[in-house]
């Protein structure tokens, strides 16, 4: 070991040192360090037995450095820094990402696949922003959004296709006549409505069912799809969803599709980033999971 390793004072005394000197309170430094007062106080006076000198004054209210304590802290800061930074080099520092969804997409379709992508991507630290209302990229630091609307978003943006809009009527099995598979169509109106600010209904009577949306139908209605869908899961009436949002509780059974027919929606989701991106090499990495995984509902 170098001479020069031998005459260095405890680190952890070090530590106090530069915690105190920042705060110029002892009280406060332990908090920092996770440490009682008296431990930091004690360490303190160690090292200032240890470099012959005193470092801080004691005042009524508080601490002063002295000119010794003045001329020590900024190199004792310093090395600190370098360990940080030496530190980081073997051990990065997750990037930080922030996607922007809404609500429904994040709880129905994007929380129940984090798990798998935190245990394959550690180095990202994805921060969900999820709202109603359109996310900023530059005001609200959005890394990557998926959004749903038409095509071209822009320019500066780059833009997949994630999910196409596919709406399919959605209720509990116990809604279902006993021993039926299916309601008849001309009977879905006599069932309560499920809305939400889409409002699709009279359009997917129209388009899907051939039939008019009656004036007298019983509606229910909810100012986001992810509430209408826990709504038809709790039995309270038929919603109208884009299948990949209720694959998994179709799959599971806590859903079926009362009728068989769809429609063809107009407001597909997209992934979408800016071109110029702050953390290229973590927001492809998500892109690219969006897409796999979307993938692999659709095969």
């Amino acid at each position: 070991m170098p001479e020069a390793f031998l005459s260095l004072p405890p680190l952890n005394a070090l530590r106090a040192f530069e915690a105190a000197a920042r705060h110029l309170n002892f009280r406060i430094a332990a908090q920092e360090l996770n440490v009682t007062q008296g431990a930091v106080a004690q360490h303190i006076r160690g090292l200032e037995a240890d470099l012959g000198a005193k470092l801080f004054e004691r005042l009524p209210r508080g601490l002063a450095l002295t000119d010794e304590g003045r001329v020590y802290v900024p190199n004792i800061r310093r090395a600190f820094e370098l360990i940080s930074e030496a530190t980081l080099l073997l051990r990065p520092e997750p990037a930080r990402l922030t996607i922007s969804v809404t609500p429904s997409f994040a709880t129905k379709w994007l929380i129940p696949k984090l798990p798998e992508f935190v245990a394959h991507n550690p180095l990202v630290d994805l921060r969900i922003l999820a709202s109603e209302s359109l996310s900023s990229f530059q005001a609200d630091g959005v890394d990557i959004a998926v959004r749903q609307g038409r095509s071209p978003f822009g320019p500066g943006l780059m833009v997949d296709l994630l999910f196409p809009q596919q709406i399919v009527a959605i209720c509990s099995p116990a809604l279902l006549p006993a021993g039926a598979k299916q309601i008849a169509p001309t009977d879905i109106q006599h069932h309560v409505l499920l809305h939400d600010t889409h409002n699709l209904w009279p359009e997917f009577m129209e388009k899907a069912l051939s039939l008019k949306m009656a004036p007298e139908a019983k509606r229910m209605r909810f100012n986001q799809t992810g509430l209408a869908i826990d709504a038809a899961i709790a039995g309270q009436g038929i919603a109208l969803a884009s299948r990949f949002l209720v694959a998994a509780d179709l799959a599971a059974g806590r859903l079926v599709q009362p009728i068989n027919a769809e429609m063809r929606g107009t407001q597909d989701f997209y992934v979408v980033m800016p071109r110029k991106q702050r953390h290229p090499e973590p927001t492809q990495a998500v892109r690219q999971w969006l897409l796999d995984e979307a993938g692999v509902e659709d095969s």
